[in-house]
């Protein structure tokens, strides 16, 4: 008896090469640095759990967060940008960002209570 016979061999489903991946991030991060305004980097360390990530903040607060391979591609990748750049231990996150996600979550609720 073939127990196994019938487990359909599946193909991963096609996964983004290195280039391609750091070509979406890049994209990503400038396409958020040209339709915002005053948009700032923030550095983050690597944890356990995630790597080195870079966080883009705008001026209302809203913000973004990208893996970068270490700290220094990020101060490099942010300079190339032409934005200011900070480590967050340092400086730690600004209020605008906490603001921003107050913000949604009230427009969530909002939205939620509309349905």
């Amino acid at each position: 008896m073939a127990w196994f016979s019938r487990r359909r061999h599946r193909t991963p489903d096609a996964v983004p090469s290195d280039r391609a991946a750091r070509e979406a991030t890049l994209a990503h991060l400038r396409e958020f640095v040209t339709t915002r305004v005053g948009v700032e980097a923030y550095v983050e360390p690597p944890t356990n759990v995630t790597q080195t990530t870079m966080m883009l903040v705008a001026t209302d607060g809203e913000w973004t967060r990208r893996r970068v391979p270490d700290p220094k591609v990020g101060w490099d990748l942010a300079r190339e940008l032409g934005i200011p750049v900070y480590d967050v231990q340092r400086t730690g996150y600004p209020q605008r960002v906490r603001d921003w996600n107050a913000r949604q979550r009230i427009e969530r609720e909002r939205r939620r209570r509309a349905l």
